[in-house]
Order: structure tokens, then C-alpha cells, then sequence
């Protein structure tokens, strides 16, 4: 065990006697010691009922034989932080979250790990971190947000966001507007729809990081307790049985994962999470493969923000496993991929029903031919840029609009909601990449702005910043190389024509190459004050977005085992 290296031994007396400090005995000191990474608080709803599932995932581990160590990491809320300076912190966050718990993990020797998050960032950074380590760890979710109920129907936090765009253009009251905002998120959880961290929380199980079946369980059902205290037990038992993340997280779970994604139409920023945990593992991923995989999986769910569908009905339909079942029964998955509960993922998804047709449509039957997500190159985009067509109209998918340009998303979004914006209008939003934010901000204000308004489908955006899984419409990000960096998107000019062809996956500003030679001639990065602190040290070492936003360490290399 690890963990003997403070345990055992005349010369561990005085770590022996701290761990009495804690409450343990003698007869703890033959146990595996699991730690709990928990990032509970009172400041994040995805968050706030973590305390009580951590609890649970002690008692799992007490009855396996184990000894529970929980400890907290940080965790932010993207929709707290939306749309002012906090969202700069959001993706710097989940590099922070895998060094928390690579030094928690690391300094106390812990010998396995069960990772309980629930919200956008913290879930890759944890992934993050037990590929890093390779130690044995199971990732315990705390479940999506219930929806909540307005006017006969379903709404959310994309609701919410779009309304201020309708207020703002007159299309909606105030009390219309507060009435929204009491009913949207009725309680705790990561928010109802396939966002983010419903996204991630799908990509773990379909990675076999989870237990099948657990992404989708709603926070406030007494399952998640249950799956809690599974959590904990199978983290003892994949310590018994030498199953560690690298045996896991191979090339074969990455391939599911993105098989998953794609028949679940989710959020953007999986691709960008995917990677990053990728690159831990050593198992190449890239925008090639992003593309392969996208074309081959149909897109088999509709969910919130594409419809009116959430995270709770798919766990009604049955969730991941019906999913993956029915990829595997297409040949689409990878079946003898490993899953933390020690056997292959055709075997932990074999007893899963068909799919319900309404909420799971068949492979015969899907959605769209083709996944939620596709690439796009072009001379605006050489190294990339991800399009999530779960949310785009197929009349939508060829066209052009005259560039608004704007260095930043807060003067866009004044432009926006004082009607400075107009049909076959290219909002395009620049110097928010990974460095150049830094921190690669989500557009949501932006993008929810442009749907509120009534512009959706007759206006597109296109950023080297990033777009909330609450995105719909046409939305074009992680443009790299980024303005910041001197990419394309830094040359764009008003009035400059920008073609969008999604079924060709281009993306260009119709700009001859001599224009754009003397324009590049003649950038300078914008002036501005360099940030310090955390900000500042990302900026240093962070990469562009065709590699994940990774952190550069020592020379040039990227975090990897």
C-alpha cells in the first residue's frame, strides 16, 4: 500500500500518532486509506449538497474495508461566474483542481481516490489528476439539477439567460422576468440541461471512470446516496484489484467517450476536457479524430438547449447505458473497454433496455446522420474550431455575414442589447483564447443575448473564446490559432464578409491572401495591463485550444504522466 509509507514502522510513530489525531486506531493502519476530494460548500448549487453524498461515500468505504480521508478542492459556478471578470478564473480552475488533488493524493500517500464533483470544471480537473496520478479512483457525481416549472412547462438556466436578451429588447415584462428567474433552478445540482457538467458527468461514466448508469440520476433522488456509498466500496475494491486509471483511461474508453458525446449532442467544452485528460493519460486526441468519430455516430438525444428535454427525462429513458448499448449494438463502441467496476463495457451496459423512441431515438431513427459536434478549418480557423450543431438549424449551417468586430465580449454585448446588431450580422469576439483572456471565457451573455433578441439563425458568432453547453444557435469557438497569438481571427475588419459551411467544415473571412498579408504586416497586439497572480502565470504556460488549453511545464511539455 502507499499509504504504509505514513504508517508503518518505529519511524512513523509521529505520523501514527497525528493519524490518531483524525480518530483512527491500530487496527486502521492495515486498511487502504481512500481520500474523498470534495469540493462542498454554501457558494455553488452544483455543489452545496456534496457534503451529505461525500458522507455517503465514507459509509461505502467503511464497509469495504477502507479508511476514508475526505478533503476539499475548489470549485467554480460558471453561471456565478458568467459574463464579468469571473469567468476568466473558470478554466484556469481546472488545472488548479488537478493539482489540488495531485498534492492531497501525493503528500498524504493516499492509495485510491473517489472524486465527488458535480459542476463544469471540477470533473476534468479531477479526471485530470487520476490520470496523473494512476492510482485507482472512481469519479461519484452529485447529479443534475430538477427543472423547474413556468407557465405549463419545463424551464432552466438557459431560459433565464436568453430572457435578459427579450427584456432588454422589450419582448418580455420585469415581472415576467423575476417570475423566470424564482422558477428556473428549484434546487441543488449541476443545471438540468445537457450543459457542461452534464456533459462531463456522461463523459466519466462513458470513459468507465463511474458506475453505469450514475451520470444522469437526479441530485435530489435518494439513488445518488446509494450510488454514493457504490462509489466507495468499488474504490476499495479497484485498490484490491490493482485497477488503476491508466488501465482505464485508454485510447478504446476515449473513442467511447466521444462516440457518447456525439449521440448526446453535448456541450463544446467536452472536446476541450476530453483532451486535457488525454494528454494525462498519454493516449493521443486530437481534432482529426474528433472529426472521424463525429461523422460515423449519429446523434440519437435532443436535450435542454436543443429542446425541451433535460437531464431528468434521460435518466426516465433509461441514460447512458441505453446509449451505449445501443452504439454498441451499431458497432460504434468499444466493448472491451475496462470500467472501474472490473468488468468491460459491453458487459456493464448488456441488461440496459431499448431506447423509448421520444428521449433515445434508435440508430434507425436518429436525430441527425451525423454527432452533435463538428470541426470546422478555413483560413480564419488553420488549426481548428469546434460548432455544435445539436443546436443549429439546418437551414443555418451555410452562410455569410458582414464581421461586427469586437475585442472582447463585454463591448459585444452592449452592442448586442442596444440593437447595434443586425440581421446577416458576424459578431465576431477576439483576444478572449486561453492566453489572450486569459482564460478563454464562455460567450453565453453574448449567444443568449442574440436568442433573446430574436436574432438567432439570422445572425452568427464566431470567438477564439469558448461557449457554454447552455449555447444554441450559431456559434462558432475555439478559433485557433487566437488573436492573441496573431492568428487570423486578430486581422478580421468591419464589413469583412466571414462564410460559414459547416457541412464542408469551413470557416473563412472572404479576404484575398495579399489583404491579409498587408494586415498582418502592419498587427500589434492590443495594449494592456499583463495580469498577475494566477492569471498571469496561465497566460505563460497555457496552450491554444487545438491542444486543450494545456499548461506547458519545464520546456515546452505539456502535463503528462
Amino acid at each position: 500500500m502507499r499509504s504504509d509509507a505514513v504508517k508503518l514502522g518505529p519511524e512513523r510513530t509521529p505520523h501514527r500518532a497525528l493519524l490518531r489525531a483524525l480518530g483512527l486506531g491500530a487496527e486502521d493502519m492495515s486498511r487502504p486509506f481512500v481520500g474523498v476530494a470534495v469540493p462542498w460548500g454554501r457558494l455553488v448549487p452544483g455543489h452545496v449538497h456534496l457534503g451529505d453524498i461525500a458522507e455517503a461515500v465514507c459509509q461505502g468505504v467503511r464497509e469495504a474495508g477502507g479508511v476514508p480521508l475526505p478533503f476539499g478542492v475548489p470549485g467554480v459556478c460558471d453561471g456565478l461566474a458568467m459574463g464579468h471578470a469571473g469567468m476568466f478564473y473558470s478554466l484556469p480552475s481546472r488545472e488548479l483542481i488537478a493539482d489540488c488533488v495531485e498534492v492531497m493524493a501525493r503528500a498524504h500517500a493516499l492509495d485510491a481516490l473517489v472524486l465527488v464533483a458535480g459542476c463544469d470544471k471540477v470533473i476534468p480537473g479531477m479526471l485530470m489528476a487520476a490520470a496523473r496520478l494512476d492510482i485507482p479512483a472512481v469519479f461519484c457525481g452529485g447529479g443534475p439539477m430538477e427543472a423547474g416549472f413556468l407557465g405549463g412547462r419545463k424551464v432552466d438556466l438557459s431560459d433565464v439567460f436568453e430572457a435578459v436578451g427579450a427584456y432588454s429588447g422589450g419582448r418580455l415584462d420585469e415581472r415576467a422576468l423575476r417570475l423566470l428567474e424564482e422558477a428556473a433552478c428549484p434546487g441543488p445540482g449541476s443545471c438540468a440541461g445537457m450543459f457542461t457538467a452534464n456533459t462531463m458527468s456522461a463523459m466519466a461514466e462513458a470513459l468507465g471512470m463511474a458506475p453505469s448508469g450514475s451520470a444522469t440520476v437526479p441530485a435530489t433522488s435518494s439513488r445518488r446516496a446509494i450510488l454514493a456509498r457504490h462509489s466507495g466500496r468499488l474504490a476499495v475494491s479497484a485498490w484490491s484489484a490493482g485497477l488503476t486509471a491508466s488501465r482505464i483511461l485508454t485510447a478504446d474508453a476515449f473513442a467511447n467517450a466521444l462516440a457518447v458525446d456525439m449521440a448526446l449532442g453535448g456541450s463544446s467544452n467536452s472536446v476541450l476536457h476530453l483532451g486535457c485528460i488525454a494528454a494525462e493519460a498519454g493516449v493521443r486526441f486530437d481534432l482529426d479524430l474528433v472529426e472521424e468519430i463525429g461523422r460515423r455516430t449519429p446523434q440519437l438525444c435532443r436535450l435542454s438547449p436543443a429542446s425541451e428535454l433535460f437531464a431528468e427525462d434521460l435518466d426516465r429513458a433509461g441514460g447512458l447505458p441505453v446509449i451505449m448499448k445501443e452504439l454498441a449494438t451499431g458497432g460504434l463502441l468499444r466493448g472491451d473497454a475496462l470500467t472501474i467496476l472490473g468488468v468491460t463495457v459491453a458487459d456493464a451496459v448488456r441488461g440496459a433496455p431499448s431506447p423509448d423512441g421520444s428521449v433515445i431515438r434508435p440508430l434507425d431513427r436518429p436525430w441527425a446522420e451525423t454527432g452533435g459536434l463538428r470541426v470546422l478549418h478555413g483560413n480564419l480557423a488553420p488549426a481548428g474550431a469546434l460548432v455544435k450543431t445539436a443546436c443549429l438549424a439546418p437551414t443555418s449551417w451555410k452562410q455569410t455575414g458582414r464581421a461586427r468586430v469586437f475585442d472582447g465580449e463585454e463591448p459585444a454585448v452592449r452592442a448586442i442589447l442596444s440593437g447595434a446588431v443586425a440581421p446577416g450580422d458576424c459578431v465576431v469576439i477576439r483576444y478572449e483564447g486561453p492566453a489572450g483572456g486569459p482564460g478563454m471565457r464562455e460567450m453565453l451573455h453574448a449567444t443568449s443575448a442574440l436568442t433573446g433578441l430574436g436574432l438567432e439563425g439570422r445572425v452568427f458568432l464566431v470567438t477564439d473564446g469558448r461557449f457554454s453547453g447552455a449555447t444554441r444557435g450559431g456559434a462558432v469557438g475555439h478559433v485557433s490559432p487566437e488573436a492573441f497569438a496573431g492568428g487570423p481571427i486578430a486581422l478580421v475588419r468591419d464589413g469583412d464578409p466571414v462564410s460559414l459551411d459547416v457541412a464542408a467544415g469551413r470557416i473563412d473571412v472572404l479576404i484575398d491572401d495579399d489583404e491579409m498579408g498587408r494586415r498582418r504586416a502592419v498587427w500589434r497586439r492590443p495594449p494592456g495591463e499583463p495580469p498577475r497572480g494566477i492569471l498571469g502565470r496561465y497566460r505563460a504556460h497555457v496552450r491554444d485550444a487545438s491542444h486543450w488549453a494545456v499548461l506547458e511545464v519545464g520546456d515546452g511539455e505539456a502535463h503528462g504522466p
